[in-house]
């Protein structure tokens, strides 16, 4: 948050990134948006997303809360603005019309949701033009049912701790599958996402060695077998799981 924010935002942005996703429940909007005006690269070449909190689900407060993001990112539209997560489901089509409201006066480019289950996107799909999925995705837990509905529906699948939070650098397996494609454990898991169908990965990170080495990933080619070993992998094991998350 805050100075922290803003530095890591800047450091991404020096070298190459032009990806950055934030979120109203960071509270490190203000940052973010320092950030990216220090930065000095155009908004236009910036692909920025923030996700609607819990708390502002109603229609008036939605809106209000996108009001105030556009502020402290100091920025007249985000590109992608997103629901982070399915709570007050009994009143998913109010807030579906305000997303739509807000999509369609130009402060979000495009809209989607995250964190949502197979049988909730089919229900909000025909609700708003939605086109994005984001949620917890790595090579343990692949997530295989949701890419393929966004696949089979034409939407972006964006995997958020793609990392696993750091496990991966503690398997022995995946250690040894980087070590045969030439590469770090993280660097591994971030390129076999990028590396399937509609599939975007936003490590996080405010390290600038491990904002390099992340960004690296995205240059790395990795043959079929490497692809298969990681498929491999899938253990099932969440790692984000508060207790208002839906059961899938």
């Amino acid at each position: 948050r805050g100075e922290d924010a803003g530095r890591a935002v800047r450091d991404a942005l020096d070298i190459g990134y032009r990806h950055i996703d934030t979120a109203q429940m960071y509270r490190n909007e203000t940052g973010v948006g320092a950030g990216i005006v220090a930065s000095g690269i155009d908004r236009s070449e910036i692909f920025l997303t923030t996700k609607v909190d819990n708390d502002a689900h109603e229609p008036d407060e939605l809106v209000a809360s996108v009001e105030q993001s556009l502020e402290q990112l100091k920025t007249d539209y985000v590109d992608l603005l997103l629901i982070h997560w399915p709570v007050h489901y009994d009143r998913i089509a109010a807030t579906m019309a305000a997303l739509a409201n807000v999509h369609a006066s130009g402060a979000a480019h495009h809209i989607g949701v995250s964190n949502f289950t197979v049988d909730q996107l089919d229900e909000v799909s025909a609700m708003a033009p939605l086109e994005v999925l984001q949620v917890e995705c790595h090579p343990f837990f692949q997530q295989r049912q949701l890419r393929d509905w966004c696949e089979a529906n034409d939407w972006a699948f964006t995997a958020y701790s793609p990392v696993a939070q750091g496990q991966v650098f503690e398997s022995d397996d995946l250690e040894s599958i980087a070590s045969q494609a030439g590469c770090s454990a993280g660097q591994l898991a971030l390129a076999w996402l990028i590396a399937q169908r509609g599939v975007t990965a936003i490590p996080r990170t405010s390290d600038p060695e491990h904002l390099r080495n992340n960004f690296a990933a995205t240059s790395l080619s990795l043959d079929e077998d490497v692809l298969h070993a990681v498929d491999q992998l899938d253990t099932g094991r969440r790692l984000v799981n508060p207790d208002f998350a839906p059961w899938s």
